[in-house]
């Protein structure tokens, strides 16, 4: 019984500890020796990321983002034998609460999609139903950046679609719980997004091939 408790916290801890890997902050700092947090949006993502220090290392932070939440609750989830679907859902939550509210840059992280991304990955490998799901909030996401060309916007649509979308598929209770947290957290996360799109101020990204040619 100790073993098992033990096993369930380690894995908890370990996922934590993974999320909270400041990617963004690191490579920044790697990269242009430059804090991040104090340039652009200030948010430690790969959206201010690409914003700040251009395409390749907004990629790189994108990818790694991604990474860390497929790898928790799949071979983390494998390696403390967390194997049920409830604790590699707990393992989920741990890795994007650690993204957010890492313990490095005093409990002040990201904003969770690349991270609840990868999560959704890597819950997809084990669980077939979310395949379909995540295929379908990737398009959401995808469509209404194009339309909108803000990605803030896009994320919040995407994040309030998810839970919906478990369940029009009837997806497992706990994976609804899950979904219901993840749109939670995108949602506070993106306050001050949220402030800047009802006051239209916030940034977007014109599309060449969206614009209408102007005659004279």
């Amino acid at each position: 019984m100790f073993l098992s408790v033990a096993k369930i916290i380690l894995g908890i801890l370990t996922a934590y500890l993974i999320g909270s890997l400041p990617t963004a902050y690191l490579l920044a700092k790697l990269y242009k020796r430059i804090d991040i947090r104090q340039h652009g949006s200030g948010n430690v993502g790969a959206t201010n990321t690409f914003r700040v220090l251009g395409k390749l290392p907004g990629i790189i932070v994108l990818a790694v983002d991604i990474v860390k939440g497929l790898i928790c609750p799949t071979l983390v989830a494998d390696l403390f034998g967390q194997t049920s679907l409830l604790n590699r859902i707990v393992l989920a939550v741990a890795v994007v609460v650690g993204h957010n509210w890492t313990i490095f840059l005093k409990f002040k992280g990201g904003k969770g999609m690349a991270t609840s991304l990868g999560v959704l990955i890597g819950l997809a490998i084990k669980i077939s139903v979310l395949r379909l799901i995540l295929l379908l909030s990737v398009g959401v996401w995808v469509i209404s950046f194009l339309i909108s060309g803000y990605v803030s916007l896009s994320s919040l649509i995407a994040a309030m679609g998810l839970p919906v979308l478990m369940v029009i598929f009837a997806a497992p209770f706990e994976l609804i719980a899950m979904g219901i947290i993840f749109c939670g957290f995108v949602v506070l996360r993106h306050r001050s997004n949220i402030s800047r799109l009802v006051r239209g101020e916030e940034s977007r990204v014109n599309f060449a091939f969206l614009k209408r040619k102007r005659f004279p």
